[in-house]
């Protein structure tokens, strides 16, 4: 009795943790060009074919790139990068890399990275994970954004 108590504590919960390992993490999300710069989606967003986006995972401790990999998105914006084990303790994002259109290659100061936990430890069960939009700045807005942005601000009220 005793050695079964032993290997239900010992050794159960290393074979569901190596199980846990096995299994990739599959990260989504979109990248958008702010065609209004409101700093947030509108019903004039554009999303970009073509971005470059990474996910970078950091050593909490030190802060230490441990692990990066890129992705791009297809014709509708989005991405779905495969990430490759458990990140454990680390803080991993997805940061905006690069742009392909000329007049909309600023990345947005506060929507240029946005956090994903890659880990089991949390007691999540899925594989996937969204991250949320990111987004890139036109050189000028778009006509009739001003317009929009008023009504967006008169709905608030």
């Amino acid at each position: 009795m005793a050695r079964l108590l032993l290997f239900a504590l010992c050794v159960l919960p290393s074979l569901v943790s190596a199980w846990g390992m096995g299994n990739p993490f599959h990260v989504r999300g979109r990248v958008y060009c702010d065609t209004c710069q409101c700093g947030f989606e509108t019903q004039k967003t554009t999303y970009i074919s073509g971005a470059t986006v990474r996910i970078e995972c950091r050593d909490r401790t030190d802060l230490q790139l441990r692990y990066s990999l890129e992705g791009v998105t297809d014709s509708a914006g989005a991405y779905k990068i495969k990430v490759a084990g458990d990140q454990a303790d680390r803080i991993c994002h997805v940061v905006l890399v690069d742009s392909p259109l000329a007049d909309c290659k600023i990345a947005h100061p506060v929507r240029n990275r946005a956090e994903v936990i890659l880990t089991r430890s949390n007691g999540a069960i899925s594989d996937l994970h969204y991250a949320n939009s990111l987004g890139f700045v036109k050189d000028e807005a778009l006509p009739g954004c001003a317009e929009l942005v008023k009504k967006l601000l008169e709905s608030d009220e």
